[in-house]
């Protein structure tokens, strides 16, 4: 008997350790789970954050503060307010649908075989030929002119650029638009760049929806792509949410609805 009761009362001690063990705190006589903690935690990780002893006192910090807010509402009667109920309606939804979206990338990822097709995709757009040319934009024919002869006559291109082209954003750097693929360009100001050798300049105004131009070509090389490898995160992440968003497609396509969408 008397072995007995040593090991209930051994018992009766570890329990209330035991259930401490499973919350964070007491507030007002009630307890604060630690698994809002970890919620709380895996809502960190979720977003790249690593969990770090210093996350994880703010993060209890943050659940007892949340206790004491939530009893003080509860005691003025917030959550029977109509205001409270239609925001915890759209808060609803809107964790239910982030896990819908999580639930189908969990079964759905993206490979590294599609990453690559979409790799290859974007290398194959991104391959040619990139010009740097700089121009000067004038609101004339008749001023493109004069300032096509002030070069000739030995002004220099950046120069005048800086001085009289509209282009605010390239005249500043003596008309300099860096290196570019053609198709970058409006399809005028493309073909009369696209004829000129390296060091060359329009020999006559180039008339686009903006004004006139004068075009100089200062170099040529093939578009530069980096290595799978070095893009692979990224190519995964873009795969991920293009397949999410087929995914969003092909739900709003299947809904039966009398409504139609702006985009429609």
């Amino acid at each position: 008997m008397k072995l007995k009761s040593s090991a209930a009362l051994a018992a009766a001690l570890l329990l209330p350790l035991a259930v401490h063990a499973q919350n964070v705190a007491v507030v007002n006589g009630k307890a604060v789970p630690k698994a809002r903690v970890d919620t709380l935690l895996k809502q960190a990780t979720r977003g790249g954050q690593p969990v770090t002893p210093e996350l994880q006192q703010r993060a209890r910090d943050e659940v007892v503060m949340r206790e004491i807010f939530v009893q003080e509402a509860e005691k003025r009667g917030i959550a029977a307010s109509a205001a409270y109920k239609e925001q915890m309606d759209l808060l609803r939804q809107s964790v239910l649908i982030r896990e819908l979206f999580e639930d189908y990338k969990k079964k759905n990822p993206a490979t590294e075989a599609e990453a690559k097709a979409e790799y290859d995709q974007l290398k194959a757009a991104q391959s040619g030929t990139e010009y740097r040319a700089r121009h000067i934009l004038v609101e004339s024919e008749d001023e493109a002119k004069k300032l096509i002869a002030e070069i000739k006559g030995g002004a220099k291109f950046d120069d005048l650029a800086k001085k009289h082209s509209k282009d605010t954003g390239s005249a500043e750097s003596g008309g300099d638009l860096d290196f570019a693929k053609p198709d970058n360009y409006v399809p005028e100001f493309s073909a009369a760049m696209t004829k000129l050798k390296k060091g060359e300049m329009t020999e006559t105004p180039v008339k686009t929806q903006f004004g006139f131009h004068i075009i100089q070509l200062d170099d040529m090389r093939e578009a530069s792509f980096p290595a799978f490898e070095e893009v692979k995160p990224q190519l995964m992440a873009r795969v991920e949410q293009m397949k999410v968003q087929k995914y969003q497609d092909g739900l709003k396509k299947a809904a039966k609805t009398d409504y139609k969408f702006s985009a429609e």
